[in-house]
């Protein structure tokens, strides 16, 4: 008779997978709305100060999409406007 192997299989790699931890990712995610592609949103534009200010870091850079929900088309406007109104020198 031969003890058990106590080695792990090829698909355990880490133990057991039911096991809940602070690390693993949930498996929902909650669906975020566009801001700027919402009704009575405000149009993307270079003269529009206050509008783009909320899309920039402190250190002048722009915030990505992931951080502000804003969908990939508005995204591209909106660093557009952005990168306009900094070499004009409005923001």
């Amino acid at each position: 008779m031969r003890k058990k192997d106590k080695r792990k299989k090829k698909g355990d790699k880490f133990g057991a997978q039911n096991k809940l931890t602070l690390f693993k990712r949930p498996d929902f995610r909650i669906k975020r709305t566009c801001p700027l592609s919402a009704k009575n949103a405000p149009e993307v534009d270079y003269k529009n100060l206050r509008l783009l200010k909320k899309y920039v870091s402190d250190t002048g850079k722009i915030l990505p999409s992931r951080i502000t929900s804003v969908s990939q088309n508005k995204q591209r406007k909106l660093s557009l406007a952005i990168k306009r109104a900094q070499f004009l020198g409005l923001i």
